[in-house]
Formats: structure tokens, C-alpha cells, sequence
């Protein structure tokens, strides 16, 4: 145990967390200017990296201490403009990237998304988007906005080296978004409740190649209220760590982003459940990699 550590660095490290040491590196995006509800994914970056400070480093379900691969939490991207921030954090990954680091990407709103994924799609080549999501985000525009949290998903398909997208959760959408979904790729909350039969079919439908983002609104809102658009039917803890698990045995899961947590001020448990979340998908794909 080691208390809470160092502020402003994810898990409160100290020891071993420098870049040079560091096999992840943990990159904030407090970004929120597209959100159309609540607002506030600004300040999840570092709400998810302040309750990180209390979580025990040692994991039981894969009896592994995944920071001890070194975890090192890069300085934030502070553009505030769409355009620029999607620029220099695509380039900021794609530097992470050649030097040979796992990136995990922290939001902010769900727009910044389409940055990593083009610059982990350009690096390792072919691979699949595994959408975890209360919303389909496939508008072509919103409100006009091509770079809308309401279209990031539009954009990814844009991706040439994004052979399909995945998604897990999906229980809100317009009638307009209906015509770029891909039905045999889309797994509906209101059918996800009943067995887990259909966990498999989700990993049947990745690639050898798989980036994960993660938008926290997949979660139940009696789980993750703190986020700008809370949606009732969720996923629920268990079934998402279940899933996160077979697939980072079955497939390479070669990064990943969480997003969309408007923190709450009274409310501490949705960003340390945000947390326990990077940490617990870091121990699954680190446990391969041992």
C-alpha cells in the first residue's frame, strides 16, 4: 500500500514513472466543447487521475501489480479548438507510439477519440474499433459540427486503416444515424441482459487488431451518473469487465481511450470507478504480455 502518493500522476506514482522507464503512458484531454447536456468532460482527466491516487496497485482477479510496467501520465493536450486539439493529439500519440509506448487516452468529451484511433490505425496497420457506448455517434454533423461528440464515430469510419467499428451498448440514436449503422456489428443494451452468450459474438467480430474506446455513458446511469448524456439500460461492472477480459485474451488490444466523465462534486464513486477501469483493462492486457 502505498497511500496516495503523487498528485497529478495516475496512481499517485512516483517510483518508475518517468517516460523513459514507462511502458504506458496515460495522456489527459481536458477537452469539452461539442457536449449538447451537461457539460463538464473537461474535468475528467483529472478526476479520474486524482481518484486513481487511492487505488490499491495490486489487482486480484489477475493477482498482478500492471504498474510496475511503469505508467508515466504525459502533460495535457489544452487546445481549445477542435480542429487544433484533434491535430496535436494525433500527434502526440503517433510520437508515443514510435517510442514504442502503450497509449491510453484520457477525455474529455468523446470527439477527441478520432485522433488516437487514426494515429494507432496508421501505426500498427488494419484493426477494429471496439465501441463501448450509449450512443451510436455516427450523425454526419451535429448542430452543423462535423467534429461533434454526436459524430465522432462518423469520423472514424472515415479512417481507412479502421476496417469495422464494434460497438456494445448502444440504446440511443436518431432515425438519421439508423442508415450508417451496421446491424450485424451492433450490440443494443436491450439485448444484452438476458445471457452472455453474446460476449463471444462480439470477439468473433474483431480482428486480430483491436483499439478500445470507451465512452463511460455504456455504463447504467445508476452506475455513471456523472456523465454529460446519462442514458437508463446499461452495461453494468461486471458484464463490461467480462467482456474487456475475453478480449484482451483473445485478441491484441493495442490502446485504448476512456471519455466522458463530467465529474460531480458530491459524487466520488463514478471517477473512481473511472479509474479502476483503466487500471483493471491495463492488468488484462498486460496479463498477455507477460
Amino acid at each position: 500500500m502505498q497511500g496516495h502518493g503523487n498528485p497529478n500522476h495516475f496512481g499517485g506514482l512516483s517510483d518508475g514513472s518517468s517516460l523513459e522507464e514507462s511502458q504506458i503512458v496515460v495522456l489527459p484531454v481536458p477537452f469539452d466543447k461539442t457536449t449538447t447536456y451537461q457539460q463538464g468532460a473537461d474535468l475528467g482527466p483529472a478526476a479520474i487521475i486524482e481518484a486513481s491516487r487511492n487505488l490499491e496497485l495490486y489487482d486480484i482477479e489477475t493477482d498482478s501489480e500492471v504498474y510496475r510496467h511503469g505508467i508515466y501520465t504525459a502533460p495535457a493536450i489544452e487546445d481549445q479548438n477542435s480542429t487544433e486539439m484533434l491535430r496535436s493529439l494525433y500527434e502526440e500519440s503517433l510520437r508515443f507510439l514510435r517510442m514504442g509506448k502503450f497509449v491510453v487516452t484520457l477525455g474529455g468529451e468523446h470527439s477527441i477519440s478520432a485522433a488516437p484511433i487514426r494515429a494507432h490505425a496508421e501505426f500498427f496497420g488494419p484493426l477494429t474499433v471496439l465501441q463501448f457506448d450509449a450512443h451510436a455517434d455516427l450523425a454526419d454533423a451535429y448542430e452543423g459540427n462535423p467534429l461533434s461528440h454526436a459524430s465522432v464515430m462518423a469520423r472514424v469510419n472515415e479512417i481507412p486503416d479502421v476496417k469495422r467499428i464494434v460497438a456494445v451498448g448502444i440504446r440511443s440514436m436518431s432515425a438519421e444515424e439508423k442508415k450508417s449503422l451496421n446491424s450485424d456489428t451492433t450490440f443494443f443494451a436491450h439485448d444484452l441482459h438476458d445471457n452472455d452468450k453474446w460476449m463471444d459474438q462480439v470477439v468473433d467480430r474483431l480482428t486480430d487488431l483491436v483499439y478500445i474506446t470507451f465512452d463511460l455513458d455504456a455504463f447504467d446511469c445508476s452506475l455513471m451518473p456523472s456523465t454529460g448524456t446519462p442514458e437508463p439500460g446499461g452495461v453494468f461492472w461486471h458484464q463490461a469487465a467480462k467482456l474487456l477480459k475475453k478480449v484482451a485474451q483473445k485478441r491484441q488490444v493495442v490502446g485504448f481511450d476512456i471519455v466522458e466523465l463530467a465529474p460531480l462534486p458530491d459524487l466520488k464513486a463514478p471517477d473512481f470507478l473511472s479509474a479502476k477501469l483503466l487500471y483493471k483493462l491495463l492488468s488484462y492486457i498486460f496479463m498477455r504480455r507477460a
